[in-house]
């Protein structure tokens, strides 16, 4: 099956198993502001979003990763997804007071 060539993919840590990175409650409201945001802006067509359990870094979350750029983001709160929404899936711009890693999967 062939899936659709999507530009950018973001991955949220939220509704962890056992919550370390932020309460289980601030990883759902991100996630719940993160889907309700991209339908609302019509990027579903341009932006894969996947709520994942845990992203193995368990401090300062939620965490997320913008792939292909392979950009990792702490604080993934809804004001700072605002962000990384419209200056990194938008605008192209990596939110560079929340990046914290870059792991490009393709150079």
């Amino acid at each position: 099956m062939d899936t659709p060539r999507i530009p950018r993919h973001i991955f949220l840590c939220s509704d962890q198993t056992k919550p370390k990175c932020c309460t289980k409650e601030a990883g759902l409201e991100s996630w719940d502001f993160l889907k309700a945001r991209l339908a609302e802006l019509n990027l579903l067509d341009r932006v894969y979003r996947t709520k994942a359990n845990c992203l193995r870094i368990c401090e300062r979350g939620p965490i997320a990763v913008v792939y292909p750029d392979g950009v990792w983001y702490h604080s993934a709160t809804p004001p700072v997804l605002e962000r990384i929404i419209q200056e990194h899936l938008i605008g192209g711009k990596v939110v560079e007071e929340f990046a914290f890693s870059r792991a490009p999967v393709c150079e």
